[in-house]
């Protein structure tokens, strides 16, 4: 992946920074997308950095358009014009459906699935007009199970499998391929504060019986944008140890 630029959103900590890492190594260079976590982000670029890499972290509210347009304008600027674009940023704000407020599903819509719009949206035209680029949505498997008491969470995540079939067919014709992963449970720190009885719940729901790494998504983002997948597209991969079988 030398002198190739790509952006990865939400890469300051979990699986967007494993993302970040991996194709770092593989030659990319990264721009370490994050919303409030500057420490974080700019410890991710040392990494990169101090492994012989390029990257630089850039601040942005992805769920506004004008702050997107700014930061591909930062990329492009630092590095180039982004050729591998990675839609992971996404929070939960957790509550059964019939009391979730209006703010906590809004926030969760916007960041997860808006988000990811946009950026197709802006990064989009500028792949097109070059013919070529890779776009994978990080979804998740509660966009096609469900999941307790995050009913905003799943719906953000199961419109990203939308957004990415409708973009791979708008995009197909441009050299450009769209396509999703869905990770199971992950062990981020999104999981840390997981009771010991409910993990192992949790994992008895799982055929193998463990759970994943970020690590483990990484290998799958860095094949799906790498010239190997060229052929693949509007396809969604579950990382998930066979939780979700179709």
């Amino acid at each position: 992946m030398k002198d190739t630029v790509a952006l990865v959103t939400g890469a300051s900590r979990g699986i967007g920074k494993a993302i970040a890492l991996r194709l770092a190594e593989s030659g990319a260079e990264i721009a370490v997308n994050y919303l409030h976590s500057q420490e974080q982000a700019e410890g991710v670029v040392a990494i990169i950095r101090g492994n012989g890499g390029r990257a630089f972290a850039v601040q942005a509210d992805i769920s506004e358009l004008e702050q997107v347009k700014k930061m591909c304008g930062t990329i492009k600027d630092e590095l180039g014009p982004v050729d591998v674009l990675v839609n992971n940023a996404g929070i939960t704000s957790d509550n059964l459906v019939t009391f979730m407020s209006e703010e906590e599903w809004d926030k969760v819509i916007d960041t997860s699935l808006k988000g990811a719009f946009l950026c197709t949206k802006i990064i989009g035209r500028t792949m097109a007009r070059r013919k070529t680029g890779r776009i994978v949505n990080i979804s998740s498997d509660a966009a096609l199970l469900g999941d307790m008491m995050r009913s905003n969470y799943a719906a953000a995540k199961a419109g990203m499998l939308g957004l990415t079939k409708t973009a791979a067919r708008e995009f197909s014709g441009y050299g450009i391929t769209v396509n999703a992963v869905a990770p199971g449970v992950i062990e981020t720190d999104l999981i840390e504060g997981m009771s010991e009885p409910k993990r192992e719940k949790q994992k008895d729901m799982i055929p193998m019986k463990r759970f994943g790494t970020a690590e483990e998504v990484a290998e799958v983002v860095a094949f799906l944008v790498s010239g190997e997948a060229s052929y693949i597209t509007g396809q969604t991969i579950s990382v998930d140890g066979g939780l979700c079988m179709s």
